[in-house]
């Protein structure tokens, strides 16, 4: 009749054999689940993308294609419509303004200004660069910084601090070498003091050119 204990017993011995192992193991891991992003506010429907399209089409390009044809009568021109830069070269611009800003000095890089600029009807540029598309239209962008609640492009200097492009643009052909701390009180926390006609040849532009342009894709508008 002892034989129902052992089989209770062996039954008890392996439910808490089953209770230590499982406590040994480690939970698993659930992934982490990615925030959700929520949409910018500067998102535009595709109806009014193609809206302000045709806009440009209908009050620009009906100028500038006459303009440009009688310039160069012998060479056919195509108003470029866009220009576009490969997603992973715009995430390394951004890490590396990220990271030029930072030992810089600058607090916090506040937006990308996009300036509009047309290429020269010449084969190269002034540093001999080719230009790929002679007299067509194209954008570059720099980064800007806060400063007395003004937005302003800069770039690194020689120094290895942060200068205003205005800065470097307005002294550039009157020779003057002088620090903003000088004349007026920087911001406290919001930049260091900049320097204005910095040494060019050592000093790191952040404009960022170059891009894809052309004709309307046939897929897009």
């Amino acid at each position: 009749m002892k034989r129902p204990n052992s089989i209770a017993t062996l039954m008890l011995c392996s439910l808490l054999m089953l209770s230590i192992v499982s406590c040994n193991q480690e939970p698993k891991k659930e992934k982490p689940v990615p925030p959700v992003v929520e949409a910018p506010a500067n998102i535009i429907s595709l109806d009014e993308a193609n809206v302000i399209y045709d806009n440009y089409t209908k009050h620009r390009v009906t100028l500038i294609e006459p303009y440009e044809q009688q310039r160069e009568q012998d060479e056919d021109f195509t108003a470029g419509r866009f220009v576009d830069f490969d997603y992973d070269t715009i995430k390394q611009y951004i890490a590396y303004i990220d990271q030029e800003a930072k030992d810089a000095g600058v607090n916090k890089v506040t937006k990308l200004r996009l300036y509009f600029a047309n290429y020269p009807n010449s084969d190269k540029f002034p540093n001999g660069k080719k230009v790929i598309h002679k007299r067509q239209n194209s954008i570059f962008m720099v980064p800007t910084l806060d400063k007395g609640g003004i937005n302003y492009g800069f770039f690194i200097g020689s120094n290895g601090k942060a200068e205003l492009i205005k800065d470097w643009k307005d002294s550039s052909t009157d020779g003057i070498g002088v620090h903003i701390g000088q004349t007026q009180k920087a911001h406290a926390g919001i930049m260091p003091t900049f320097t204005l006609n910095s040494n060019l040849q050592d000093s790191k532009s952040l404009a960022l050119n170059f891009g894809q342009g052309g004709p309307p894709p046939k897929t897009d508008f």
